[in-house]
């Protein structure tokens, strides 16, 4: 029973990390395709993870799927070009519901990428409480959603319209370090 609960387990994985991860930018963008302004105004945003470069263990399909998308942001640059700029980013952990809420030997796996591999990961003096103390606890910091959508933001002035299929690191520096 435990080997054919496994296998469906496997295949429910298969099946929707890849959807997940690839699906919904390819719909909302056919979605918004037909709203692009024509002056190349526009722009699309893709999230994408460093586990697309850093080759996380355990998390094959979801670091091959994050490398599709990033594929895929190049491609729409091109194909989108007179309409809007097509770009990436790839935070790494950040602090999130998903995180808080993560189980105590994913938080530890996740911590095996603070100090030695992100050099922005030690903690601030004005970092929030929770933030200090899961640094105490794991030995640096997760990015916060906030910075996050900073580099969002950035990607989206009018001062990006010149850049176009990048994929921009929003990881603290761990993908220089790995």
């Amino acid at each position: 029973m435990r080997l054919v609960l496994a296998v469906i387990l496997a295949l429910f994985i298969w099946i929707l990390t890849p959807r997940t991860v690839l699906q919904s930018p390819i719909l909302l963008t056919q979605a918004v395709k037909p709203l692009l302004p024509e002056d190349r105004s526009g722009r699309i945003v893709n999230v994408s993870s460093v586990g697309s470069k850093v080759g996380l263990e355990y998390l094959t399909l979801y670091g091959g799927s994050k490398g599709a998308l990033e594929a895929m942001t190049r491609t729409w640059a091109r194909d989108l070009r007179e309409r809007c700029t097509v770009n990436a980013c790839n935070p790494s952990s950040t602090m999130t519901d998903m995180l808080r809420g993560a189980a105590e030997d994913a938080k530890k796996a996740i911590s095996m990428w603070y100090p030695p591999l992100t050099p922005l990961s030690g903690i601030r003096e004005w970092d929030s409480d929770e933030q200090k103390e899961m640094a105490d606890k794991y030995g640096g910091r997760a990015g916060f959603a906030e910075e996050m959508a900073g580099i969002v933001g950035m990607i989206c002035s009018p001062e990006s319209g010149w850049m176009t299929g990048c994929l921009v690191s929003a990881n603290g520096g761990q993908w220089t370090a790995s």
